[in-house]
Order: C-alpha cells, then structure tokens, then sequence
C-alpha cells in the first residue's frame, strides 16, 4: 500500500475510529481478537454494499437470496446508481444510500460490508472495514499489487472478523465434485492444467455503457482517482475501469483469477513457483491500457498434495471461433474437464506393455535379433499386461438449484453466524490466488519470468536467495 493510501485511511470519521477493534498478543504468531459477535444464530445479517455497480448489484441479489440477511447501507460514487439502488432494493423501506464509504462504516446497524469497487480500493477499504469490527466480502482480486496482501490479511487476522473474497465458482457443484475426483486420485497424478476464458462482443471486453448524465456533478470523479494518478475527468475510464491498469487489473485479475481459484480449490496447492505472460491488444484499440489476449505459464512445485505440474492459462477477446471455456487437469490415468455447470471425467490407462512394431524401430533390427526381441518381450509382458483398461467416461451435470453465487455468499454468513473466520475463500487463501494474478500482470508489462514464494507468500527466486546466502557466508569466513 502506497504512503498516501495510509494517509487516506487515517483520515476515517471519528465515529468509525470508535467502533474499530483493538489487537491482543497471540502464540500463533499473530494479533488476533476473538470475535465479539453481536448476532445470534436467529437474528438478521445486516449489510451494505460499497460500489453499486454491475457486480456489486449482481452481489447484493446473491447475497439476499439468503435468508434472514438483510440490505441497509449502500455507497456509490455516482449519483445515479445511488438512486436506482433505493428503488431496486429500497422499496419497501428507506434505504441509506451515500457517496462517502465511511459513514457506512460508522452505522452501528450495518454487521458487513461487500467491496464491490475498482480493484484499486479493495485494499484500503477492506482494511478500513475491520478495523472498524466489520465482516467483509471483498471481490476478487482480493488486491490490486502484490505488496497489499500481507497488510490485509493482517488487518483480518487482527479484527477476528469473517471475510470472504468473491470467486464464486467454487461454490458450484461441480467444483466440488472435480475437487472430490481429484483428491480421490482417480485421474492419478496431476502434470498438466489449462484452462481459457475467451470472448467476442463489447460488453464482454469492458465496454459498458455510459450513463448520458456522467459528469464531475453527477459522481465523485476526484474520490474515484484515489491514489491512481491525477487527469481530468474521463466517464470513459470511471464506467469502464477495468480497461485501465491504474484501476483495474486488466484479463488476468478479472478472469484469470477465476481460473487460478477453481485450480487451487480442487487441487489444494498454495501456488506457482515462477510465472510467466505474453500477450498483445489485438482488437479493442479504443484506448486501454491493458492486453485483450494474454497467455500465462506458470510452473507448480511438487507438495505433499500433488506432483509438479505446469498450467498455462489464456484469455483472448477478438476470438471470432468457435469459444469453449473450460478447466482441464490432465493427470497420468485421465483428466476432468470442467465449467460452472458440468464436469466431465475420463479414465485412460495404459497398457503395462509398451508395444512394439508400426512407426517403431523393430522393423529395423535384422531377423535373428527380432526374433530373439519377441522372444524376451514374450516372456516379459504376459497376455493380460497388453490390453488397456476400456476408456471410461463419467458425467455430471450440476442440479438446476444449484446458485454458485448464494451458495458462497451462504459460506460467508455461516462463518460470520458462528464467529468463525474460517470461509471457504478466505484472505491467505485470496491472496495466494491473487498473486499469480499480479505476477502474470507484472510478467507481460516488465517483459520477464516472475518468481514467487507461495509458502512464505512473497516474490523473489527462493533458489537464488538461498545461493546469495550461502555466497555471503563463504565471504564472512573467508
């Protein structure tokens, strides 16, 4: 987090620095406060959502298709969304509606908070929310630069508030199932992913429309810029954030994220070791900052969880062919491939016997030596090793109820009913999913392989800080 972020979030109302919690000693390594919960398994949840926009309206539906939770706070820096969220949500009732996200943090009423805003203030309004004793959903990424994981998960750990980050797709039944597939072996050893979310149509690439009445009177363009660089007002760069990299996080935060979180939920990894991206604008030229085709690499270390594998992600939005957009985790005795909706597995096993003949070298031995070649292979490879199993194919489609987004949503009010910290997505998790994001960023704009330690969570080449080690101690004896 930069120096001025700091100083912004000194700046909260008096009446927000009043609720927020202060940290106790713990022997797990961490500050960390019980939570002082204020709801019984029978009361209603009460949230606010900061950032009305596509995802924070499509967010606060999910999130009330639970029961027993209910809508009393939003903010939003456009007059406009402000206004159509009391009629969309406030109907029945009057619905606080604010430019400013600290008086919703300072409302006693409110028990959590969904940060539905550009990605460049996930961090420091998340932030802001524990330590004013809210429960956060955060969307994902969880934050825009790599250097604003740690400070968020230390500010949770501190709050002993739940917080969830919002890639919903694991929640989905076939999520769940590929997990249990997986960790039952039944694809054997993972050595390969890819997965691809391509498009072709403007509002899939951003270009959302812009309201006629945009203007530094209708929305708080200057509290919007935040610690992003200073320029005149642009409606373009305020309703279509995610083409710009000062607000956004471009393909890899918006959809890469999605494919890195389904990934790390199935297989239970904690991340790569080294990533690398390429990429291009190749068709929406209209003024973005940022790629509309990118392909990252990313190497996975052998665990105790899995083998090491390699997964190459991709993202291409001029793709005018034929678009399929799924997960596969390639294994040594099959693959699953799968989306939100369904998963198919298939079981391939080779043969113990290896063959011989065709486009092989056997035909060239001379006679004698095939003969004395079949002789051995014979008394080797019995009958029974030179068939393989049949190729199996197993479906599943997820139920019709099935609702990814309530259901994740549901995982958070769970956690935030029992006093528990311990979601299904929560911010170590977040982060360790958002940073091969950041990495893949940093990756395609510096032009280079990007190292990172998913254990310790920090970049750098472990390799090469162990070698300058090991050289600066030689140095000191010598």
């Amino acid at each position: 987090m930069k120096a001025n972020r700091r100083i912004f979030l000194q700046t909260l109302s008096a009446a927000s620095a009043l609720v927020a919690t202060k940290s106790l000693a713990s022997p797990l390594g961490f500050n960390y406060i019980p939570n002082l919960k204020r709801i019984s398994p029978n009361d209603k949840i009460r949230i606010a959502t900061i950032g009305m926009g596509i995802q924070g309206n499509y967010d606060t539906i999910a999130a009330l298709r639970n029961p027993d939770v209910e809508l009393v706070a939003v903010a939003d820096l456009y007059n406009g969304r402000l206004e159509h969220a009391k009629t969309a949500f406030g109907k029945d009732k009057s619905l606080f509606a604010t430019r400013d996200y600290r008086e919703v943090l300072a409302r006693p009423d409110v028990d959590a908070v969904l940060v539905v805003t550009p990605d460049h203030w996930h961090d420091h309004i998340t932030i802001a929310a524990l330590k004013a004793g809210k429960h956060v959903y955060c969307e994902k990424p969880m934050v825009q630069h790599i250097n604003e994981g740690k400070a968020v998960i230390d500010a949770w750990k501190k709050s002993g508030k739940t917080m969830q980050v919002g890639s919903q797709r694991i929640s989905s039944a076939s999520f769940q199932e590929a997990k249990r597939l997986v960790q039952a072996g039944e694809i054997g050893a993972i050595n390969y992913i890819e997965s691809n979310n391509d498009r072709f149509n403007a509002i899939g690439a951003w270009n959302y429309s812009v309201p006629p009445d945009a203007s530094p009177a209708t929305l708080d363009w200057d509290r919007f810029l935040g610690d992003a660089p200073k320029r005149p007002f642009d409606a373009n760069r305020f309703f279509r954030w995610r083409n710009y990299k000062d607000y956004g996080t471009g393909v890899a935060g918006d959809l890469f994220i999605h494919l890195i979180t389904g990934v790390h939920f199935v297989t239970n990894t904690l991340g790569p070791t080294r990533v690398y991206s390429s990429g291009n604008l190749a068709y929406w030229k209209e003024g973005r900052d940022v790629p509309d085709v990118m392909t990252s690499i990313m190497d996975y270390p052998k665990t105790e969880q899995h083998d090491a594998f390699q997964m190459v992600l991709r993202v291409n939005f001029a793709n005018a062919g034929k678009i399929s957009n799924v997960t596969r985790i390639i294994g040594n005795e099959g693959q699953i491939e799968f989306s939100e909706d369904n998963l198919i597995l298939t079981k391939k096993k080779l043969p113990i016997a290896p063959g011989y003949g065709n486009y092989d070298s056997f035909f060239t031995f001379t006679e004698p030596v095939q003969q004395e070649f079949v002789r051995q292979y014979d008394a080797k490879y019995p009958p029974e090793t030179r068939t393989a199993e049949p190729v199996k194919e197993i479906r599943f489609d997820a139920p019709k109820t099935d609702d990814p987004h309530a259901q994740h949503f549901a995982d958070f009010f769970k956690n935030v009913r029992e006093g528990s910290q311990g979601t299904v997505e929560d911010p170590v998790f977040g982060f360790r999913a958002a940073a091969p994001v950041l990495a893949s960023n940093k990756s395609y704009f510096e032009k280079k392989v990007i190292h990172w330690d998913p254990v310790t969570m920090t970049e750098g080449d472990p390799a090469a800080q162990i070698s300058k080690k090991a050289v600066a101690t030689r140095s000191k004896r010598t």
